[in-house]
């Protein structure tokens, strides 16, 4: 059963941290793709015209990628994890539905209308990149407000024989605090790496000697996009971290390795955990009082310590402490080399850093990295709970033979690994080539 259990939660991280590759470069690049054929319609500028059409090519590829990588996630849910989806259907159904109904539908009418309509339709090609963006933007919504659910259940009664949750007030449902502070930090990391991949981008050209205007645009939009949503992460962050604490104690001291109950608990700048023995191995430099002030609003608070809390009902502190570090980690840097760009466009030096554009093309990949260390943290942190304080992760698997979710996992991986490969020749091809741009 461990066996299974293990190889179950595995397939599904692989299959879900895959399909999210995709959908924060999705939301961000549907929106700016939605601006710039606004602002060509508007003035006829015909830099907005090939920006729409290069960077909307890219859309195209990890849209269509995406769509295809997302379809097994459903799948699973019947048939890795038949018990959840018993479980949960009444509550888990409804949002699903919607998201078909109003988001995947509206996303793929207009994204067939976007593509063949030619720029002499402009206003009705304008407005269809907008529906699309929209469409997106709903998805992530009913996404996460089922995922909400489980983080934090709210509008539902137990059924009388306690086989399942059954929905009591919806309105409660879409209206979960954790929804919206999730969907909030989601759409913003979205934006924030897809700021970064533009960047990226336009440095590769930039280091080509490819100075035209449509890449000087673009660089223009994503660095201020860059620095202010690497800026509200933080801010927005530490309202979520504070709301999260308070909900899923166990999450909330794992985040910070605090393992015994108390108050002006100092952060450590230095600090190594260790479950085995429920405390830090290692713990240096700590600011008094600064873990209180982060996780209560004030310096004096008090954290329960993990070890006060029930210890068959802790997550694996250490993935969600280095995850959750090298998230804040990597989330100061964006701030450094967003206002670092925007110092050296204004200055006039940005075409000849060679060193900064190459730390932006480098640069590419920290973002996605960065968004999987936040959903290791929420998703990860919510263990050994799958539906948080109703329903274990242990209880919601199939029970069907190890040896079929073995092979399974090892041909939707090896899938994925041909579905990866694929989009990044598309998409270096996109760039090397930038058609209609030169």
């Amino acid at each position: 059963m461990i066996e299974l259990l293990l190889l179950s939660r595995l397939q599904f991280a692989i299959t879900a941290a895959f399909h999210f590759i995709f959908v924060p470069l999705t939301l961000g690049l549907a929106l700016l793709v939605a601006v710039m054929e606004t602002m060509y319609y508007r003035n006829k500028n015909e830099t907005w015209r090939k920006m729409a059409d290069f960077w909307g090519n890219i859309f195209k590829i990890n849209f269509a990628i995406g769509l295809v990588s997302g379809i097994t996630l459903t799948f699973q849910l019947g048939t890795n994890w038949g018990a959840y989806a018993e479980f949960m259907g009444d509550v888990f159904g409804p949002p699903l539905a919607m998201e078909a109904l109003f988001a995947f539908f509206l996303e793929g009418t207009f994204l067939g209308a976007w593509i063949f309509l030619g720029h002499n339709r402009q206003k009705l090609k304008a407005f269809s990149m907008w529906m699309v963006a929209l469409g997106t933007n709903i998805s992530s919504l009913w996404i996460i407000i089922a995922n909400g659910f489980m983080q934090h259940p709210v509008g539902y009664e137990m059924a009388a024989d306690g086989s399942k949750v059954v929905m009591t007030d919806f309105i409660a449902l879409i209206t979960n605090g954790y929804v919206w502070y999730m969907l909030v930090h989601t759409l913003l990391a979205a934006y924030l790496l897809t700021s970064f991949v533009i960047m990226g981008i336009c440095a590769y050209h930039f280091l080509k000697g490819n100075n035209n205007e449509v890449f000087k645009k673009s660089f223009s939009i994503a660095v201020i996009i860059a620095l202010a949503t690497a800026v509200m992460l933080p801010v927005l962050g530490h309202g979520y971290a504070q709301y999260v604490a308070a909900l899923q104690p166990t999450k909330g001291a794992a985040m910070d390795a605090i393992w015994e109950t108390g108050s002006s608990v100092p952060m450590y700048l230095i600090q190594v955990p260790d479950s085995s023995t429920g405390s830090n191995s290692i713990q240096l430099l700590g600011i008094p009082g600064l873990a209180s002030f982060l996780y209560t609003g004030s310096f004096s608070g008090t954290i329960t310590g993990l070890n006060q809390l029930p210890q068959d009902e802790l997550p694996p502190v250490e993935m969600i402490f280095w995850s959750f570090r090298l998230m804040t980690i990597l989330g100061s840097l964006f701030i450094i080399v967003a206002l670092l760009g925007l110092y050296l466009q204004k200055s006039g030096k940005l075409y000849t850093s060679k060193k900064y554009l190459k730390l932006l093309m480098w640069s590419i990949p920290l973002p996605y990295i960065t968004i999987t260390a936040g959903w290791i943290v929420a998703e990860v942190g919510r263990q050994p709970w799958m539906v948080y304080g109703l329903l274990k992760t242990a209880n919601g698997v199939s029970l069907v033979p190890t040896s079929d979710v073995l092979l399974s996992m090892v041909l939707i991986s090896a899938f994925y690994m041909v579905l990866l490969i694929f989009e990044i020749y598309l998409i270096k091809k996109t760039v090397v080539n930038a058609t209609g741009v030169e």
